[in-house]
């Protein structure tokens, strides 16, 4: 539960409430305001940390301090997070051949810094009518990085969706 949608001492509804006090140990159940009275009396708040028990199970504790090891904690969760982006390249059938060595250098690069490359061609007009024209650039695209030695993986094979066809690949390794 996020901190901001917890209720502390005059905020919480209920009647009775199930305490727990700073040392961790249960009060029982009680009347709120005597709870409220008890963590008041120690300087500290009677913060509702499970609204949904019956009764609702308050502690006692210092609000500010436990709002900064949440806080603390979700920075430590987002900081170990990979993001791994696609990168998308769109080329057409009728590429040549230095234009698709120029486009597979950024994809070299994509996969070397770690993200995951989409391959798209897009067909217009009556290439449609020669999908095959499309697996023969995606397959030059692919022999290309294994010939100069770019360690991949081909997450999804060629695949048609709708006037493009296209192909996911993700580096061998991942990079940290």
């Amino acid at each position: 539960m996020a901190t901001k949608e917890l209720r502390i001492n005059r905020q919480i509804r209920a009647r009775e409430v199930f305490v727990i006090d700073a040392d961790g140990e249960q009060k029982g159940v009680m009347n709120v305001f005597a709870a409220i009275e008890l963590a008041e009396q120690s300087a500290l708040d009677l913060v509702e940390v499970s609204p949904n028990a019956n009764p609702p199970v308050c502690k006692i504790l210092d609000f500010g301090k436990y709002r900064y090891e949440q806080e603390k904690r979700v920075r430590e969760a987002k900081k170990n997070q990979t993001v791994i982006k696609i990168k998308e390249i769109r080329m057409q059938p009728k590429i040549e051949k230095h234009d698709l060595e120029f486009k597979t250098k950024f994809i070299t690069e994509f996969l070397n810094e770690g993200n995951k490359v989409k391959i798209s061609i897009r067909f217009r007009g009556r290439e449609m009518a020669h999908p095959e024209l499309g697996k023969a650039v995606l397959d030059r695209i692919l022999e290309f990085l294994t010939e100069n030695g770019v360690p991949y993986n081909l997450d999804r094979s060629a695949m048609m969706e709708g006037r493009m066809m296209s192909i996911i690949i993700s580096p061998a390794k991942s990079k940290k």
